[in-house]
């Protein structure tokens, strides 16, 4: 709309010089302050802005608010249970170093399965992230290969990705894979 204004007030001042450009001026920084004065207005109610001096703990406390309010629900979830299998690793890490580690097989096995489950969970946290599969076909090329584009072409409604269901069933399939091998390594 600002250009539209501005040829009309360049005709008014080609009879008129002096009295134009006066009302022209403050029409147009009125017409631009209004919607910076509403833009203003939404920034300073909206989450607190970050300067080059914030403290460490306004950083993390406003990254923490982008994360919660941006990230869905599923996510959020999966990321929940990466922490969880982080939490339980180290668990296992700290009885193995204070307490022994007598029985080896039954440490190693119930470690590598919660790293394999964490390494599989950050896998499907890959696959059904919104911003990986909006990210369009050269996103998700350089992911995935060059080899799968036929079959990631037949997702359903998704670009150059695997569906939800799918990455789901390859999931769910994977960790059967590994928690066979760990019950078979305690022995």
């Amino acid at each position: 709309m600002g250009p539209k204004r501005t040829p009309a007030a360049t005709t008014t001042p080609a009879s008129t010089t002096g009295p134009v450009p006066a009302p022209s001026a403050p029409t147009m920084p009125s017409s631009a302050a209004s919607p910076s004065s509403t833009t203003s207005a939404s920034l300073s109610s909206g989450p607190k802005t970050l300067t080059s001096n914030s403290s460490i703990y306004d950083i993390a406390h406003t990254v923490w608010q982008q994360y919660l309010a941006t990230t869905p629900q599923r996510t959020l979830l999966l990321d929940a249970f990466m922490a969880f299998l982080v939490l339980v690793g180290g668990v296992q890490f700290v009885y193995c170093v204070l307490a022994g580690n007598y029985p080896f097989n039954a440490f190693l096995s119930g470690f590598c399965a919660a790293v394999g489950q964490f390494v599989l969970t950050a896998s499907l946290r890959m696959q059904t992230s919104q911003s990986s599969s909006s990210g369009g076909v050269g996103a998700s090329v350089g992911a995935k290969g060059k080899g799968k584009k036929g079959i990631t072409g037949s997702g359903a409604g998704e670009e150059g990705g695997v569906s939800h269901e799918r990455a789901f069933a390859d999931y769910v399939f994977g960790s059967l894979i590994l928690h066979f091998f760990c019950i078979n390594f305690i022995n």
